[in-house]
C-alpha cells in the first residue's frame, strides 16, 4: 500500500532521514563491524561515489542493471540519454523504441515497458517526473513510496536513495554483498536478497551517515568481485577467513583431500 497518494507530499516538512532497523544479536553487529573494518582496510574507505545522477536518472540505471553487466547497463543508459531529452520523451516513446535502444541489457523486452510504467507511476503519484521530494521523507517512507510501485523492490530503492545526488542513509544488497554475507555467517543460507536489507542493516549501527553504509555495501561487494566467488572463491587470501566458517569448512575440506 502506497504510504502516499497526495502530489502535495513535496512540501512536507524535513524528516529525521534514518532507516528504522531490524533487531539483531550484539554478536551479529560486532561481527559485522569486524568485517567492515577489515574490508575498509583492504579496498579503502571512504569509496567515491561512481556518479552522481538525480534520483529519477538512477531508478532507470537501476531497473537497467538488474541481471546485467555494469558495462552494458552503462551503455544502455547513455543510449536513453543520447536519443530522447529528457525523461518527459521517454514516458511517451513507443516500447518499441526503448526496448531497441537498450537492447544490449538483459531482457530488453521486459525492461522497456516497465520503464514506461515506472516514468507513469512517478508522474500520476507525484505529479510530474522528479523524485527529488523524497529528499524531504525519512528513508523508511522514501523507500516505502518507491516500493509501492510495481516492478520497484528493496534494492532499487535503496539503490536510488544512496547512490544518486540524494546521498541519504539507506543500504543496498547486490548479489555479490549478499554471497559474502552469507558466508560469513552474517546472514543464514536461507535469507534471500530482498529479505537481506533489513537484516544487514539492522546489524549496523543506527547512526551511520549515508557514506558508511555506501562504505558497507560498496566493501562487501568489491569482495564477492574479486575475492568471495561465486565458483571458486580465493579463501586462502581472504582477510575474512579467521571469521568465516564457509572458508574455513572449504580449507578443511581441501585439507583433508590432500
Amino acid at each position: 500500500m502506497p504510504l502516499f497518494s497526495d502530489p502535495a507530499l513535496s512540501t512536507a516538512p524535513r524528516r529525521r532521514r534514518l532507516e528504522a532497523p531490524a533487531t539483531s544479536s550484539e554478536p551479529l553487529k560486532d561481527k559485522a563491524l569486524e568485517v567492515h573494518r577489515r574490508l575498509c582496510g583492504v579496498y579503502g574507505c571512504p569509496i567515491p561515489y561512481f556518479h552522481s545522477l538525480d534520483p529519477l536518472s538512477e531508478l532507470i540505471s537501476s531497473l537497467l542493471s538488474h541481471r546485467t553487466r555494469n558495462a552494458d547497463s552503462g551503455r544502455a543508459f547513455k543510449a536513453l540519454r543520447a536519443r530522447w531529452p529528457d525523461w518527459n520523451a521517454v514516458e511517451e516513446a513507443e516500447v518499441a523504441e526503448i526496448e531497441e535502444t537498450i537492447r544490449g541489457v538483459t531482457w530488453p523486452e521486459l525492461k522497456a515497458p516497465r520503464i514506461k510504467a515506472v516514468l507513469s507511476a512517478v508522474r500520476a503519484r507525484a505529479g510530474k517526473l522528479s523524485l527529488d521530494f523524497l529528499e524531504t521523507l525519512s528513508v523508511d517512507e522514501a523507500r516505502g513510496w518507491l516500493e509501492a510501485i510495481p516492478g520497484i523492490g528493496p534494492k532499487t530503492s535503496a539503490a536510488v536513495l544512496s547512490f544518486s545526488t540524494l546521498r541519504m542513509p539507506a543500504l543496498p544488497v547486490d548479489s555479490h554483498h549478499h554471497r559474502v554475507a552469507q558466508r560469513t555467517g552474517l546472514i543464514g543460507p536461507k535469507v534471500d536478497v530482498g529479505p537481506s536489507h533489513a537484516v544487514l542493516r539492522a546489524q549496523l549501527p543506527d547512526d551511520w551517515s549515508a557514506q558508511a553504509l555506501y562504505d558497507n555495501h560498496e566493501v562487501l561487494m568489491l569482495h564477492g568481485q574479486q575475492v568471495c566467488f561465486h565458483r571458486s572463491p580465493a579463501c586462502g587470501r581472504c582477510v575474512l577467513l579467521d571469521i568465516c566458517p564457509t572458508g574455513q569448512a572449504r580449507q578443511a575440506k581441501a585439507t583433508e583431500g590432500r
